[in-house]
């Protein structure tokens, strides 16, 4: 078998380039600090290569061995991967509207409690399902909504609450369950920044009926592009599956060998007004989509996973670094702030500036940035402020005051584990600087100088 000796030389080929590339010296003192970044070794590259060759290109081995592993790691009954964080929340909420659901589904009109502090594709999906987002405010610090703007927001027309655990945070989600729970309303926790994070030692993601993940290189893991939907609600785990394959009734895995196929059934059949016997892999239920990743992508994710322990320790060290650095500043910046229940594993370290400082946002993240410390603001800030979604139809609870202060104050910086010590204190001595060339205040001054 030739090939095979073949294909071991390409591999050992590719980890000797990998270990030839890393001995490549970088400049920490010139060097861009990012925000977030792909974190990996040679590992990923033999998988990623070892994958192309076999050339199957499509969702595949690796994909289904990616789904089980993670569905094993988050302790839920299964997962299914996509091709994007934005394309798991497009699956989740749409399955909460299938017919397959026999009466339970949402309908257009339908109202979802969403915070106005959210990422674009955490609302999108509900705008394009014909459901009213209800749009609530957010707490500074936690950047999450609490339960009691949950309550106040839910009207006879409620059917499902969505949110993100933000950068990370974990929100108050025993209270948002029972809620849930007491009005029967679904649960959908987007937990794309919140890999690694748990709530009373159980991982976010596993608390509603549906969660989703993202693997974009900027969070906790990465396959480049992906993510994938989480499941604790059984009802979901064939709806899903069809939402992401087209919206096919057909639950065939990849190198499905029965030729009657899974459901053993493949020629015996009736749907709708299709003649009896119809193919079974030709016959669709849902109004779906072709979300699936590259299996090769999937091969990345598997080894990406195995480094999550090592990932959620480096960001918990980089996170704590720059708390304690920050402290000192509380007077100029909000902090990041968590539950008592809650153990997050930062997606990035956010800061807002209170009110009354002389500076503005675009101030310091402009003096950041010029001098090669990557930041973002959180997000969309203020959703219904965004031009997409200005005209809409939604409903809005309160005045989103905070929300509003998000929008024009906050700001984050990285904690992703690329990030040393000697990069973290670049940062920190860049804040140090801007403070002091621009914070006017006289105790401030004079502590500098002691």
């Amino acid at each position: 078998m030739e090939y095979k000796e073949i294909e071991k030389q390409i591999l050992e080929l590719v980890e000797k380039y990998y270990f030839s590339k890393k001995k490549e010296s970088t400049d920490f003192k010139n060097c861009k600090i990012h925000y977030a970044g792909r974190c990996y070794d040679e590992k990923e590259m033999v998988a990623s290569v070892k994958n192309l060759l076999k050339f199957t290109l499509t969702y595949g081995e690796d994909g289904v061995l990616f789904e089980k592993e993670l569905a094993k790691h988050l302790g839920v009954l299964n997962s299914f991967v996509v091709n994007s964080g934005s394309s798991a929340n497009l699956v989740a909420v749409s399955s909460l509207c299938s017919k397959q659901l026999k009466g339970l589904e949402l309908s257009p009109g339908d109202e979802v409690i969403v915070p106005a502090v959210s990422f674009p594709t955490t609302v999108a999906p509900l705008i394009q399902n014909g459901l009213i987002p209800v749009f609530i405010d957010t707490q500074l610090g936690f950047y999450n909504p609490d339960i009691d703007s949950i309550k106040n927001a839910y009207s006879s027309k409620t059917r499902a609450v969505i949110f993100a655990h933000t950068l990370g945070n974990p929100a108050q989600i025993d209270e948002i369950k029972k809620f849930c729970e007491e009005k029967n309303l679904y649960l959908i926790e987007d937990c794309c920044d919140a890999l690694g994070s748990t709530y009373d030692g159980k991982n976010l993601g596993t608390f509603g009926d549906l969660a989703t993940y993202s693997f974009y290189p900027a969070h906790h893991i990465t396959m480049g592009e992906g993510g994938a939907i989480a499941i604790n609600n059984s009802k979901f785990l064939r709806i899903v599956d069809s939402l992401r394959s087209w919206g096919k009734d057909c639950w065939c895995k990849p190198g499905e060998t029965n030729s009657q196929g899974a459901c053993k059934n493949r020629f015996n059949m009736k749907f709708g007004e299709l003649p009896f016997g119809y193919d079974h892999k030709y016959v669709y239920t849902n109004i779906g989509y072709n979300l699936k990743p590259l299996d090769l992508q999937c091969a990345i994710g598997r080894e990406q996973l195995n480094k999550l322990p090592s990932f959620i320790k480096a960001r918990k060290n980089n996170f704590d670094f720059l708390y304690n650095f920050f402290k000192k500043y509380e007077d100029i910046f909000v902090l990041p702030k968590s539950l008592p229940k809650a153990d997050p594993c930062w997606f990035a370290f956010p800061l807002t500036i209170r009110e009354n400082i002389n500076f503005s946002r675009r101030d310091i993240t402009q003096y950041l940035e010029n001098n090669n410390i990557e930041t973002r603001v959180l997000f969309a800030g203020n959703i219904i402020r965004q031009p997409a979604f200005m005209n809409i139809k939604k409903r809005v609870v309160g005045d989103l005051h905070n929300s509003d202060i998000v929008m024009n104050n906050s700001f984050f910086i990285g904690v992703y584990p690329g990030l040393n010590d000697e990069l973290l204190n670049r940062v920190t001595s860049t804040f140090e600087s801007f403070l002091a060339q621009n914070y006017k205040n006289k105790n401030f001054t004079k502590n500098l100088e002691v």
